[in-house]
């Protein structure tokens, strides 16, 4: 499964002459050339992002909300707990039916949906006077962006062209990473009541911006809209841009997939498509138990517990948060998914490592006390930084590439339910963790993430450069011809 060459992990199978031609060295090749990006795509993209906008608000509300919330309310420490984790419920939830509606429904209507739900949720947490409906706002919120975590990433992915596809698609990340320094920062200004206010504006955003922007071709072509598709698609690649060969390209692969029947979450276990599951589980996996949501909900919390200015070290993760994810999506089409994602993982390695010596000499070295708290701040920014360039962005790109489409649906639901399982484990037990053991709970996480260095280095493909149809072809044998 390793992407060794082009000649190894290429559409082997795929036989059509609108897919692939062979050149004097036998190295199979696209037909597709390489297109621009064009304003449609990019305003598409925006549009889209919108709610990985919501989605970054939502996780990075409980950290600067959280003193405010417990004094105005009187909530324990295990009541904020629930409130806390109660998001990652909602999206458990929301990630289960992800696949359904946005294949039901389409792309454009399933995100339009998910932002009623979150937009609801960010109003009742804005007028809350108990904790029972501050947690059914944060359920809804959660519901929303599980939906949403799901289909942003699949649209993008199904809308750019090959050499511009992961890149787009990392612009996911950007803008979730965007959304929680917007929430630390103001956090620190604003009330979390009006911090709940300005949560719900790019919610109407998105649904306003999906008016004006084309359907997903590839979805509209599974439905059997052919004329529809070819129009979307000559939409986003230009009025004057040849699609005869990337729509027949879409249509004959699509046309495969009619003669296989819609999966159900059970066929998803069979040998075909256990490259596919495997990789795709598995990057959620070890990106959620890596410890990223339990730095991003409760950064305030561990900067304190570090005897560190949660203030100063709110603004230190924003300078460095959004910058590293930029770099992220400029290097994603050129180093490549998999060495970017080994280096971004062993940063987070390294950033947990320095957290668990930071609380190791606050408990058991009196006399490097002062050391303590710029470890810890050190550690929390090589983590976030290191997580912003690979490991936020690139498992959902590649979940969004390595499926089939009559299995996107079911596999889709189950990657991103994994996920967020993993992160209400994680944001739920953390506080308990940190109780129980603060060293030990990221020395563990240090762990996971060198874990993550030796799966991607043995198990996760190259995709870049390669239309989605060759990367599906080439690694689930039942679309092979």
């Amino acid at each position: 499964m390793n992407s060794r060459s082009e000649e190894e992990d290429g559409p082997s199978t795929l036989d059509s002459s609108l897919l692939t031609t062979t050149d004097v060295s036998g190295k199979r090749r696209s037909n597709q050339s390489s297109s621009p990006a064009t304003a449609v795509v990019v305003f598409s993209t925006l549009v889209a992002v919108c709610g990985s906008f919501v989605y970054g608000s939502a996780v990075g509300f409980s950290s600067p909300a959280q003193m405010g919330i417990m004094d105005d309310l009187g909530m324990s420490l295990e009541e904020y707990s629930v409130f806390g984790s109660i998001l990652t419920i909602g999206a458990m939830v929301g990630a289960v039916m992800s696949g359904k509606i946005a294949d039901q429904f389409g792309r454009k209507m399933s995100m339009g949906l998910s932002q009623v739900f979150c937009l609801f949720g960010w109003l009742a947490i804005l007028y809350s006077e108990a904790s029972w409906l501050l947690d059914a706002g944060r359920l809804s919120i959660g519901y929303g962006v599980g939906v949403i975590s799901y289909v942003v990433p699949v649209y993008i992915a199904e809308i750019t062209p090959k050499n511009l596809r992961g890149s787009f698609t990392d612009v996911n990340q950007l803008m979730i990473s965007i959304g929680i320094s917007v929430m630390w920062l103001l956090g620190i200004l604003i009330h979390w009541r009006t911090l709940a206010l300005i949560g719900g504006i790019p919610c109407v955003l998105q649904v306003v911006g999906l008016f004006f922007i084309p359907e997903s071709p590839r979805w509209l072509a599974k439905i059997g809209l052919w004329k529809e598709c070819e129009n979307a698609l000559q939409k986003l690649r230009g009025e004057n841009a040849e699609i005869s060969e990337e729509a027949a390209e879409i249509r004959d692969y699509t046309e495969t997939l009619d003669e296989l029947s819609e999966s159900r979450v059970f066929d998803l276990f069979q040998q075909e498509y256990a490259k596919s599951l495997i990789i795709g589980v598995g990057l959620m996996v070890l990106q959620q138990f890596g410890g990223v949501n339990a730095i991003a909900f409760y950064a305030n919390s561990i900067f304190i517990s570090a005897g560190f200015s949660s203030t100063i070290g709110s603004i230190a993760l924003v300078l460095v948060q959004i910058p590293f994810t930029i770099l992220g999506v400029l290097l994603m089409d050129v180093s490549g998914r998999r060495p970017l994602l080994m280096v971004s993982a062993s940063g987070t390695c390294l950033g947990c490592l320095l957290l668990g010596i930071s609380f190791f000499l606050q408990d058991h070295l009196q006399e490097n006390k002062g050391l303590s708290p710029i470890l810890a701040l050190v550690g929390v920014l090589v983590f976030k930084g290191s997580y912003s360039l690979g490991m936020g962005g690139i498992p959902w790109v590649i979940m969004s590439e390595i499926f089939p489409m009559n299995i996107k649906s079911s596999a889709g639901s189950l990657v991103t339910l994994v996920n967020w399982f993993g992160s209400w484990v994680v944001s739920y037990s953390f506080n308990f963790l940190m109780e129980y053991s603060t060293q030990g709970t990221f020395f563990m996480f240090s762990s996971i993430c060198c874990v993550t260095v030796l799966f991607v280095a043995k198990l996760v493909p190259e995709t870049k450069g390669r239309t989605l149809e060759e990367i599906q072809a080439s690694m689930n044998t039942s679309i092979e011809t």
